[in-house]
């Protein structure tokens, strides 16, 4: 008796044409793109969709684990109430982040490849970094929260080869709390 029939791979043939047919209408019309090759023939081409996480310890030893790409996965609940996996997209990229904490500075690295250093926004406060991008090419969008508190005017940043870092000086605490007043 063989393992797989012929129907088992049917139904397996049937099952990926279904999921494929789902995620194609699922995803953004700007993400499929026809094209006209030089024997006249049209091929479709799909993208970019991108998904994938970074892990890293933080100065505790604790794992910090970031996602990034434009593509989320979440679970969506059925008519039958039954749980199944479905896939998010997003126009926008979050670049591959790196925060990473230096003694007085903190240091974020992001990727964000195939831009003009003048496309690129930052905004910053004392606890959260944004980057964001808005071309007709590339758009990447992510809001960083910060390990400590930052001076948002003491930051420097710098752009080479698809690599965006930015430096950032930390508050410093102060070891008293606050001024005794006296009462007139």
């Amino acid at each position: 008796m063989p393992f797989f029939s012929f129907e088992d791979f049917e139904n397996f043939d049937r099952r990926m044409d279904d999921m494929l047919k789902e995620m194609l209408e699922n995803l953004p019309k700007n993400y499929i793109k026809e094209r006209k090759l030089p024997d006249g023939s049209i091929i479709r081409q799909m993208g970019p969709i991108v998904y994938g996480y970074s892990m890293t310890l933080d100065p505790n030893g604790k794992p910090v684990i970031r996602e990034f790409g434009n593509v989320k996965p979440f679970s969506k609940t059925t008519p039958f109430g039954i749980q199944k996996p479905a896939l998010k997209y997003r126009e926008e990229r979050e670049p591959l982040v790196d925060v990473i904490s230096e003694g007085e500075t903190i240091k974020v690295v992001a990727e964000v490849p195939g831009v003009d250093k003048k496309d690129i926004v930052l905004n910053c406060s004392e606890k959260v970094l944004a980057v964001s991008v808005n071309t007709n090419n590339r758009k990447y969008c992510k809001e960083i929260e910060l390990p400590h508190e930052v001076d948002p005017k003491s930051s420097k940043a710098s752009y080479i080869n698809g690599v965006l870092e930015v430096t950032l000086a930390k508050i410093k605490k102060s070891k008293h709390k606050g001024e005794r007043i006296n009462i007139e």
